[in-house]
């Protein structure tokens, strides 16, 4: 009986520090037990996969019309502004005749001499032809006198021919001298004009204005002048064009080139507070250049014109020439396409594979990659060990994560 109760006083002795043994060694395990990773994660979803290149470019004006100055004149003070709308057939500049030059002392002293010399010369050709109007008058009495003396056989044929010549010569002398005088006549008349035109001008403004007009409707887009100048004949006054025909010049890599089709859709983007504008790609030019990037480096480069879709585009009129713009050029597209985070894949040696979370657990699973952007990537969906539509992959799983870890879902 003693030994009982020994024993039993014993048991009763030990049990609380077993008891504490096993909580210490249940905390143990439970301490040491690896815990599961917090992971973020995304659903594999079925929609629109599209393969986009991202540039930015300006918008410019389809037609363009710059009105130039027909001759060297004097533009007036122009009346238009920037911005200002016209209707085609308005006048949008003013030309008069170029005011003269101004002469110095010494070359009026030489066109009046100038003007002298003329005058002379305009007498002597006068005196001339005086003289040449005597002679004729005399060669036609002596022809006229042979003539008759002819008619009564009192000189020969020969000698009536002779004077005959003689007046005919005469004659032909006679027209050689006025012409002579009027020569000397617009001489001395442009001598004159030139003398006149180095006068000093009272300020009065010359009659016979130049009126250019418009020769569409629009806007004035540029103007080259804005005072009253004197210009040269080409010389650039004014741009004139219409702001409901924009089009995009967006300048692309040449190495992306090949990737846009013809007709490509283009969403167009003016700030982060308007809404995109739709267009097509309408032109490619066949001609590169180099630009220079941020980071110095230079690249070539090649303008694709987008045309405006979206009537907001066509016919709005808080766009202007010159804007900025954002455009996504959509390279390819595909509907109800399989479409898994791009931040989930997982290289693989020569493949690809995600960790999709099922029962806190991750499971590998391959994929294969048919494109892919910055956002999604559009996987094969035939695949039976694959993944498919609803299920919930690791993003950005890195090295730390493997394959049937335990994780759990960050919030």
């Amino acid at each position: 009986m003693n030994t009982n109760k020994n024993r039993t006083g014993g048991l009763r002795r030990w049990a609380p520090w077993a008891l504490a043994a096993v909580v210490v060694v249940g905390l143990a395990i439970w301490a040491f037990q690896p815990r599961p990773m917090q992971v973020e994660v995304a659903s594999v979803s079925v929609g629109r996969f599209e393969q986009v290149l991202e540039e930015d470019g300006q918008l410019r004006l389809k037609q363009r019309y710059v009105i130039a100055a027909p001759t060297q004149a004097e533009l007036l003070r122009p009346t238009l502004k920037v911005g200002d709308a016209v209707q085609a057939g308005d006048v949008v500049a003013t030309l008069a005749p170029a005011a003269p030059q101004m002469i110095d002392a010494r070359t009026r002293v030489v066109l009046q001499q100038r003007v002298g010399s003329a005058d002379a010369m305009r007498r002597a050709a006068a005196a001339q032809l005086q003289r040449l109007q005597t002679a004729q008058a005399q060669a036609a009495l002596e022809a006229e006198r042979a003539e008759k003396l002819a008619q009564d056989q009192f000189i020969a044929p020969s000698a009536r021919d002779q004077t005959a010549l003689a007046l005919r010569s005469a004659q032909q002398a006679l027209e050689a001298g006025r012409a002579e005088v009027r020569a000397a006549e617009f001489a001395l008349a442009e001598a004159r004009a030139a003398l006149a035109q180095s006068e000093p001008t009272t300020g009065t403004r010359t009659a016979g204005l130049w009126q250019l007009r418009s020769p569409v409707s629009g806007q004035v887009i540029k103007l080259h002048q804005d005072s009253a100048v004197t210009v040269q004949a080409g010389q650039a006054l004014l741009d004139i064009g219409d702001t409901r025909a924009i089009e995009a010049v967006i300048d692309v890599l040449s190495t992306d080139v090949p990737r846009i089709p013809a007709g490509a859709e283009v969403a167009l983007t003016l700030g982060a507070a308007s809404p995109p504008l739709q267009g097509r790609v309408s032109r490619i030019e066949p001609v590169a250049f180099t630009k220079v990037s941020a980071l110095g480096i230079e690249e070539q480069r090649v303008n694709v014109v987008v045309e405006a879709t979206a009537p907001e585009l066509a016919t709005g009129t808080a766009l202007g020439e010159g804007y900025r713009v954002d455009a996504r050029i959509t390279v390819s597209s595909h509907d109800d396409a399989l479409l898994v985070p791009t931040a989930a894949l997982v290289r693989d040696a020569d493949q690809w594979r995600v960790l999709v979370v099922k029962d806190g657990h991750t499971l590998a699973k391959p994929v294969t990659v048919l494109d892919r952007n910055a956002d999604m990537a559009r996987v094969n969906s035939g695949a039976q060990d694959s993944v498919k539509q609803g299920d919930q992959v690791v993003l950005y799983p890195g090295t730390t994560i493997q394959a049937g870890q335990r994780v759990k879902t960050r919030e």
